[in-house]
């Protein structure tokens, strides 16, 4: 049962150091977007590239974070059932959840993107504009690590499910415990 926590808590620093370092592109985002206005209406220039790097640097930041969010528990949830449910309710919720929905899901998501990926490697895929940026089959690639992340974390919370329901809770990292039961 260790080696489930020890597994539980490298997957939960991996999405945490990879959470931490992709959400700094928060601010460089709103510091290009302030940029590229700037050069618009006050300079009525404008670079191309630069319009795509913000727009590129947002969806790979909402894709590199989003096993960060999962381990942080702030993906919408329908708390109906949940939220009033004790600690083996949502354990036995969790792991349904992640075997039926989660991870068939990075399974299908991988299954139908992965041509698509493949295909832009191929071409070394750029902008469609003229001036545009290079490299948008590395963006694409953001999917796969999008997949990997969640499912990666999807087993994290199995696990956690298992460690419960074993009664095993205890071993588990604080950041992994489920709150209190409220009423």
């Amino acid at each position: 049962m260790n080696i489930l926590a020890a597994v539980i808590r490298g997957i939960g620093a991996v999405n945490k150091l990879i959470g931490n370092v992709f959400a700094w592109l928060a601010p460089l985002m709103v510091i290009i977007c302030f940029i590229v206005v700037v050069q618009r209406y006050v300079l009525g220039t404008t670079t191309l590239w630069m319009q795509d790097l913000y727009v590129w640097l947002n969806g790979a930041m909402f894709t590199a974070v989003a096993g960060f969010a999962l381990f942080r528990d702030d993906h919408v949830r329908v708390d109906i059932f949940y939220r009033p449910a004790n600690v083996r309710t949502k354990a036995i919720i969790d792991l349904i959840g992640v075997i039926f929905f989660l991870l068939p899901f990075c399974w299908i998501v991988t299954r139908y993107s992965w041509n698509y990926i493949a295909r832009s490697w191929k071409l070394f895929e750029a902008s469609s504009n003229v001036g545009g940026m290079p490299g948008l089959f590395i963006l694409k690639s953001f999917i796969l690590v999008f997949v990997a992340l969640i499912a990666l974390q999807g087993i994290a919370w199995a696990l956690r499910s298992i460690l419960v329901l074993k009664g095993q809770e205890g071993l588990l990292p604080k950041e992994y415990r489920y709150p209190a039961h409220q009423e």
